[in-house]
C-alpha cells in the first residue's frame, strides 16, 4: 500500500465590503508538492453576495476568480505568476490580501485520493 500524500487547502473567499470583514466560502484550492497538484474550483453566489452587498461588482469579481484560476492552472494568459512552480502559484494566491477576494490560511491533510479530498473538501467548505 502506498503512502497519503501530504497536501495543502485554503477556502476562497469573497469579502463584499472589506471594512465589515464579513465573507463568503465561493471556492477551494487544493496543491500537493509530491503529486504536482493545483487544483482550483469556485461558483459565485450571486443571491449571497447581493445580501451583503447589493452593489458589490459581480462582473470584476468574475475577472478576478478567471484571473486566480489561470494563475493556479498555470496557464499563459494568466501573466508572469503563473510561470511560476505549482508551489509559488498556491503560495502567491493564498497570500494575506486586503481585497475582495482572499483566502483562508492554508490547512493541510493527508490523503489518498486527491481528487476525492479536494470533492469532499469542497462540499463541507463551500456548497
Amino acid at each position: 500500500m502506498s503512502a497519503p500524500h501530504l497536501y495543502e487547502y485554503a477556502v476562497i473567499r469573497v469579502v463584499p465590503r472589506v471594512e465589515r470583514e464579513e465573507f463568503i466560502n465561493i471556492g477551494l484550492m487544493v496543491f500537493c508538492k509530491h503529486q504536482k497538484y493545483l487544483r482550483i474550483q469556485y461558483e459565485i453566489p450571486v443571491e449571497k453576495i447581493r445580501f451583503l452587498d447589493a452593489e458589490f461588482d459581480l462582473a470584476q469579481l468574475k475577472i478576478n476568480l478567471e484571473a486566480f484560476s489561470k494563475i493556479c492552472s498555470g496557464k499563459k494568459e494568466g501573466g508572469p505568476i503563473a510561470a511560476f512552480e505549482a508551489a509559488e502559484r498556491f503560495r502567491w494566491l493564498t497570500a494575506v490580501k486586503s481585497s475582495s477576494i482572499q483566502t483562508s490560511r492554508p490547512h493541510s491533510g493527508l490523503s489518498f485520493d486527491l481528487d476525492g479530498t479536494f470533492e469532499r473538501l469542497y462540499a463541507e467548505l463551500v456548497l
